[in-house]
C-alpha cells in the first residue's frame, strides 16, 4: 500500500475536505487543528481516505454517522480497519452523536490518546 499517494482518491479528498460534516468541523476547528501534534483531515491511506490522520501517532481518527451502526456499514468498517491496521495505524472511532452531545469528554479521551506519546503541548509538532 502506498499510504503517502493515491492519485485515484485525492480530488475526492479535496472534496470531502470542502465539504466536511458539521462533527468534522467542530472537532477539527475546536481541537484538532491547535492539537500539539499535526493532524490532516480526509487523508488518503491506500485505497482509504480517512477522517483524521496523525503520522506522529500512526493514529487514525473515524467519526461514525448512524450508517456506521448498520450491518453493512460494520462490515465495510471492519474490512477497512484491518487493512490500516495491517500498517500499525490504530483507529479510533467516535459516534457522531459523542461530538453532539459529549464534546469535552471526547476532547479529553482524545487528548489521552495524544499524552501517550508524551508529546509536549507548548510545541507543535511540524512536517
Amino acid at each position: 500500500m502506498d499510504r503517502k499517494h493515491n492519485p485515484f482518491l485525492t480530488p475526492y479528498a479535496r472534496e470531502l475536505r470542502k465539504n466536511m460534516t458539521k462533527e468534522e468541523r467542530r472537532l477539527w476547528y475546536d481541537f484538532l487543528r491547535n492539537s500539539p501534534v499535526k493532524f490532516s483531515r480526509q487523508k488518503v491511506l491506500g485505497k482509504y481516505i480517512v477522517d483524521f490522520y496523525s503520522a506522529k501517532l500512526k493514529l487514525v481518527i473515524e467519526l461514525d454517522g448512524s450508517q456506521h451502526f448498520k450491518d453493512e456499514g460494520q462490515n465495510h468498517d471492519a474490512r477497512r480497519d484491518a487493512y490500516l491496521k495491517a500498517y500499525g495505524l490504530t483507529i479510533l472511532r467516535i459516534p457522531n452523536n459523542e461530538i453532539n452531545n459529549n464534546f469535552d469528554g471526547v476532547c479529553e479521551y482524545l487528548q489521552t490518546q495524544i499524552d501517550k506519546y508524551n508529546i509536549s503541548p507548548c510545541k507543535r509538532e511540524t512536517n
